[in-house]
């Protein structure tokens, strides 16, 4: 309901600032959702290149932790030859 169907003494100009206000806040808001949105995108992008980081180092670590088992392994048996 516009501020002039309560009103009836409210002026055009009134009613007519009262709309550009309106879509002045709307437009700032939406601006602020869509930076909102932009931030949790980022946000979840870095997590998840975290995540990948961590999987990827530890596979790393996997694989050298074999490498070492393998060669105590051998060092065993040429040992024990």
């Amino acid at each position: 309901m516009t501020p002039a169907a309560i009103d009836p003494t409210v002026r055009a100009e009134q009613t007519t600032e009262l709309q550009i206000q309106n879509r002045t806040l709307e437009m700032q808001l939406l601006h602020e959702s869509l930076a909102r949105a932009h931030m949790q995108d980022r946000l979840h992008e870095a997590e998840e290149q975290r995540l990948v980081s961590r999987v990827v180092r530890a596979r790393k670590l996997r694989q050298r932790a074999e490498r070492a088992s393998l060669r105590a392994r051998k060092a065993l048996a040429v040992a024990l030859m």
